[in-house]
């Protein structure tokens, strides 16, 4: 299990009573208060999980959840008051693994942060085969989990190099959105297959010349997603 967590939020009493059942279970929790210091604690240390309000002085969440991405892929999961699917769907655009609309019930952020843990660790204790797939201009290092097209590195999240080395080790195999919902954020993540649209989408805008006339990743009107070169 992880033993070190970073909460943010510019809410003393949520971060005082978070910190205070956390170590129940993590062996440290920080805290910060503003966007600024988040990302710098972010920059510092090597946290298993991140818990980041949106609304932050100095630097909003998504900002924070932004920057972080650019050179970390640890679990961050967004605490939002604003409950409508407009903010939970800008989360994930910008990153995030996970959303908790406020107010929240500890007991369901403990069960969430362990879901999204566990099926990390299982990742990465899969014994996976040595193998490079290379399509067109395009070398995927499953072991490595890189990225590189003409020869230059990519860097995809986590859950983008998921969804990449799914459909790039099936090609012209079309995956239903619940299908790669299930496979990539597991049967018992909370959220709808919108999930995989965004991250979809995300994806084309770092891998394709021309997102909206994708070389490598390619959509089947009413059905989902597929690889081709």
């Amino acid at each position: 299990m992880a033993d070190k967590v970073l909460v943010v939020d510019d809410e003393k009493l949520i971060v005082k009573g978070l910190k205070f059942s956390l170590l129940q279970d993590y062996k440290t929790v920080d805290v910060a208060y503003d966007g600024e210091e988040a990302l710098n604690l972010a920059k510092e240390n090597n946290y298993d999980i991140i818990l980041l309000d949106i609304m932050l002085p100095k630097m909003d969440g998504l900002e924070v959840c932004q920057q972080i991405r650019e050179f970390s892929d640890v679990p961050i999961i967004m605490l939002t008051a604003k409950g409508n699917d407009m903010d939970k769907i800008l989360g994930l655009e910008y990153g995030a693994d996970d959303y908790i609309t406020k107010p929240f019930n500890i007991l369901e952020v403990k069960a969430r942060m362990k879901a999204i843990l566990r099926r990390n660790k299982s990742k990465s204790q899969e014994e996976k085969k040595s193998n490079l797939i290379t399509a067109g201009d395009m070398k995927i290092d499953i072991d490595g989990r890189n990225l590189f097209i003409e020869n230059k590195e990519i860097y995809l999240t986590a859950k983008e190099f998921d969804l990449l080395e799914i459909l790039a080790s099936n090609p012209t195999k079309v995956y239903s959105r619940d299908s790669l919902l299930k496979k990539v954020w597991g049967s018992d993540y909370p959220g709808d297959a919108r999930t995989v649209d965004v991250h979809v989408r995300r994806l084309r805008e770092k891998i394709e010349k021309n997102p909206s006339d994708p070389q490598y990743v390619h959509t089947k009107w009413g059905v989902g997603y597929y690889f081709n070169v």
